[in-house]
């Protein structure tokens, strides 16, 4: 009996939370946006050309309906906004969201700190679509890469989960071990294609190291609605993947159809995935890095984890840009090297605390 007390005084702390917690937690999802809206602000005016932040709020308050604030400022510097920096620094906070949330979702449904967006085939099913791309006529290359490799990432992972499900269930140490193999003949079938690419092979590289140079509005307006709805899909089944965290067959006890589940949140978090590496290339550690400092920071409840994980994901890659296009300024460095940087250590500390990590 005290057992079984002790097991629902457990579900119940993580599942339902309490008052004043929850008002805290509101507080600081709320801190984050407004965090967030401050630095798209201030890194709209940083660059080769630097825009003062009073004549970015002019600009920005002069597109709304009700505003009535007289020009003062070139059509140039609306340009630099509206058209090169805005939409750039929107598509890399939804793909450091994106990347975020789905490796939060990772680490809940393999319960383990170290699981990341690319840990079935995401990757190098997106590095394949994309590379397929670059081979293309260069006519064809505009709209033919991200579809690629959009449709490589998420065919990587149809194939991972086709060979690991058993029957109806779907275990999770094959499911590893199967992205394992398939990423490894994925690689393999990208390295000879680079290497019989010839002059396309910077390309190549660029695009795999990952970059938002070539950011437009067609691409967030393409991004925006997978990410959302994924994001949106995974934050609603919190509560069963907080439930998921105890033990498989308790959480069928306590009616959650498992299965069911992780079948949705694979689907969903690959998705997201997929759109967020099909415009920008492979950007590696944020769905690390970030999860798990939001975790650490607030605890493992995904119903909080999963919103703060998508903010600060976002406020982490818009910085990490930032830094890529203005560290070596005019030469820009790929983001993916910047964000390595800052991954690889924090990689290899939890590498070291994994025994220590608590879920």
């Amino acid at each position: 009996m005290a057992l079984e007390s002790l097991r629902n005084h457990t579900v119940k702390k993580i599942t339902t939370g309490y008052p004043a917690q929850w008002r805290i937690r509101i507080f600081a999802i709320v801190s984050m946006v407004v965090i967030l809206a401050i630095i798209i602000v201030i890194t709209l005016g940083i660059g080769s050309t630097h825009i003062s932040f009073d004549t970015i709020l002019q600009v920005l308050f002069a597109k709304l309906s009700f505003s009535h604030i007289q020009p003062a400022w070139s059509i140039n510097t609306e340009i630099i906004i509206f058209d090169i920096r805005l939409p750039r620094l929107l598509l890399a906070g939804l793909v450091g969201a994106a990347l975020a949330v789905a490796g939060a979702t990772y680490q809940g449904l393999f319960r383990n700190p170290l699981a990341d967006p690319y840990l079935i085939g995401v990757a190098q099913g997106a590095a394949l679509g994309a590379v397929i791309g670059f081979m293309l006529p260069v006519s064809w290359q505009l709209g033919s890469i991200p579809l690629l490799a959009f449709i490589g990432a998420v065919s990587a992972a149809v194939m991972v989960y086709s060979i690991a499900r058993v029957g109806k269930t779907l275990p999770m140490t094959t499911l590893i071990l199967a992205g394992v193999a398939i990423g490894a003949f994925l690689a393999a079938i990208t390295s000879y294609l680079m290497i019989a690419s010839g002059d396309r092979l910077q390309g190549i590289i660029s695009w795999l190291l990952g970059s938002f140079s070539l950011t437009s509005w067609w691409q967030v307006a393409i991004v925006t609605p997978y990410i959302v709805i994924g994001t949106l899909v995974i934050w609603l089944y919190a509560r069963p993947l907080n439930v998921m965290q105890l033990d498989e067959e308790q959480a069928q006890q306590l009616g959650i159809n498992v299965e069911r589940v992780k079948l949705i949140l694979l689907g969903a978090a690959t998705l997201i995935t997929g759109a967020a590496v099909c415009f920008c290339g492979i950007i590696g550690f944020v769905g690390i890095i970030i999860p798990h400092a939001m975790r650490l920071v607030w605890g493992p409840d995904h119903r909080l984890l999963l919103p703060l994980a998508a903010f600060a994901g976002a406020i982490f890659l818009i910085l990490a840009d930032t830094a890529a296009r203005t560290i070596l300024a005019p030469t820009e460095v790929p983001v993916g090297i910047i964000t390595a940087f800052l991954g690889a250590p924090f990689f290899l500390y939890l590498l070291r605390q994994k025994k220590k990590v608590i879920f």
